[in-house]
């Protein structure tokens, strides 16, 4: 799967379906396959009710994506094409005007935000963030670490006890993120990862995983800290995008899955766009979207 990597990344979008390790992990979580088509990344996700990724690659993408319709054809399903960005959205028009109709799906619309007003929380909108970081510091004997080979097996410690506190097992999102989360733990060195954890008096209360996406974008991935030491998530966040992400000008800290609370949270750090987010539908496919 080495010649998969450079494809997504040649795409420079700042979504979060062009990161390897996302495809990677959640791929068995959401039935996913991938080919490569005439020199095209290409994949298909779910197992009763498929869709597609627009292909990457150099080429002919006209007709891979001809090839990809007449895949859904052979097996019976309308034709559709997932998680369009804003400018996939423009390429897929251009190439085939009025042949799909768009959708936006606000449920997987990415929360991007400025590198550095996540660095400096400037101003009255950040003082709640900033009061956090303090109350953090002030009540702690803190340290902020990498995530190495040496400390990893603390992270996936760390991670199956705050899945037990936070009732993973009875919730089936919160399972489905708790084993993606430990997959990429799991294969952190492998995937050319970055990460880095929060130690109070030397126990692990705080992780958080991500990595480059693209030319100007840092993407986070995971990020779990245990709600008992206040301002931890705030502290991760800030010392993770300090040591890894200030070079990037954005962060993208995904989706909210439709997640009222989740949604809440990330619109409290005022993101700078949403990264919109459609689905394709083939008119010759005599498709309804689900």
């Amino acid at each position: 799967m080495t010649w998969v990597k450079p494809k997504l990344k040649a795409m420079d979008e700042r979504g979060a379906e062009y990161s390897f390790a996302n495809s990677l992990v959640w791929g068995s979580v959401y039935h996913q396959q991938v080919a490569c088509v005439d020199g095209f990344f290409v994949s298909r996700a779910g197992a009763d009710d498929p869709h597609y990724n627009f292909p990457c690659g150099e080429g002919d993408v006209k007709a891979v994506i001809q090839r990809m319709a007449d895949d859904a054809a052979a097996r019976g399903y309308p034709f559709r094409l997932r998680a369009l960005s804003a400018s996939t959205k423009e390429k897929l028009e251009t190439l085939l005007p009025d042949r799909f109709e768009y959708i936006a799906v606000r449920n997987w619309d990415d929360y991007i935000y400025e590198v550095n007003d996540l660095l400096e929380l400037a101003g009255r909108k950040y003082q709640p963030k900033r009061n956090l970081i303090s109350r953090f510091k002030n009540n702690n004997e803190w340290t902020y670490e990498d995530i190495s080979r040496e400390n990893i097996a603390e992270c996936m410690a760390m991670n199956e006890e705050w899945c037990r506190r936070n009732g993973c097992n009875d919730q089936g999102s919160l399972r489905l993120e708790a084993e993606a989360a430990a997959a990429m733990l799991a294969q952190f060195c492998a995937l050319d990862l970055r990460g880095g954890l929060l130690r109070v008096q030397g126990e692990v209360v705080a992780y958080t995983v991500g990595e480059p996406l693209c030319s100007d974008t840092f993407i986070v991935h995971i990020e779990k800290a245990f709600t008992e030491f206040q301002g931890a998530y705030q502290m991760i966040n800030q010392q993770f995008l300090l040591h890894h992400a200030a070079g990037f000008r954005y962060v993208n800290r995904e989706d909210d899955a439709g997640d009222a609370g989740l949604r809440k949270a990330k619109l409290s750090y005022y993101p700078a766009f949403m990264q919109e987010k459609f689905i394709a539908v083939d008119r010759l496919s005599n498709g309804t979207p689900q």
